[in-house]
């Protein structure tokens, strides 16, 4: 029989922050593999933990991940964990659960903190739908390109961020994508926590004054709707309604999800749909 690979989510910060179902884990398997074993160390010994462990990072992973599928196939029991979080998000992960699923070793994940999650819950923006797009590129044009993609997206967007890149980021995104309600979200869980929220112009101009100073790991949330109803005035709520019905929602359902869509309260919704059907045009 051949061994499991389990998936286990680590403290983004706060050492407290992990499972009593996390720590059985990895106290029984037999490997422990670590995007960066002198990290995860400071976690193990906190808990009294001397599993062994091994190197799985970006830039080995692809030989790794076929040593541990042959330990796996051999009936060891691995654990994958990254420096903080949930493996394979924006972390090495993947590979190795591909190569386990096509041998047949079964994949089990262990859940537990997310930065992206803990984020999108305090940022008091819409959670029904969310598109985490990772890392954004790097070189300005290409990031550009990529929130030019993004524009019609209707959910809450979440991205990782660099500190030295932030500024910069926040500035593409309101040039972009337009005026919009943002959260910063910085060192979550840590002594430094810090959650700012405002306008994408807003928060523009205030990271562009401090740019210098910012540090930590980063979270970027923008909400799915423009304000000054310049989505509302160039998408026509009939339009959608008809479209959200033929997709299969009763008509107060989707006149609910059109009306957020366009960043509507349902009664604004309700009186703009009976103007353009009334309307003879």
């Amino acid at each position: 029989m051949p061994g499991t690979l389990y998936l286990v989510a680590t403290p983004i910060g706060n050492l407290a922050d992990i499972t009593h179902r996390a720590l059985q884990v990895l106290s029984d398997v037999e490997l422990i593999a670590c995007e960066d074993t002198r990290h995860t160390h400071k976690l193990l010994n906190h808990y009294g933990i001397t599993t062994k462990t091994i190197s799985y990072h970006e830039h080995n992973e692809q030989q790794r991940a076929a040593e541990l599928v042959e330990r796996l196939k051999q009936g060891a029991n691995i654990a994958v964990v990254s420096d903080a979080g949930t493996p394979a998000i924006s972390d090495p992960g993947y590979r190795l659960v591909r190569a386990a699923i096509e041998n047949e070793i079964p994949v089990i994940p262990v859940p537990g903190p997310s930065a992206l999650i803990a984020a999108l819950i305090a940022a008091g923006l819409p959670t029904d739908e969310f598109f985490f797009a990772g890392f954004l590129p790097s070189r300005t044009s290409a990031r550009r390109a990529r929130l030019n993609e993004l524009q019609s997206v209707p959910g809450t967007l979440i991205f990782y961020e660099a500190p030295h890149r932030l500024a910069a980021t926040l500035k593409d995104a309101y040039e972009i994508l337009g005026e919009r309600e943002a959260v910063v979200a910085r060192e979550l869980t840590k002594l430094h926590e810090e959650i700012r929220r405002g306008r994408l112009s807003e928060l523009t101009a205030d990271y562009a004054d401090h740019q210098n100073d910012i540090r930590g790991e980063i979270v970027v949330l923008i909400d799915r709707n423009v304000i000054g109803g310049a989505v509302a005035e160039a998408v026509s709520i009939a339009t959608l309604v008809d479209q959200f019905e033929r997709d299969g929602l009763d008509h107060r359902a989707a006149l609910k999800k059109a009306a957020r869509e366009l960043g509507l309260s349902r009664a604004e919704a309700y009186r703009k749909l009976l103007a353009e059907r009334s309307d003879p045009r």
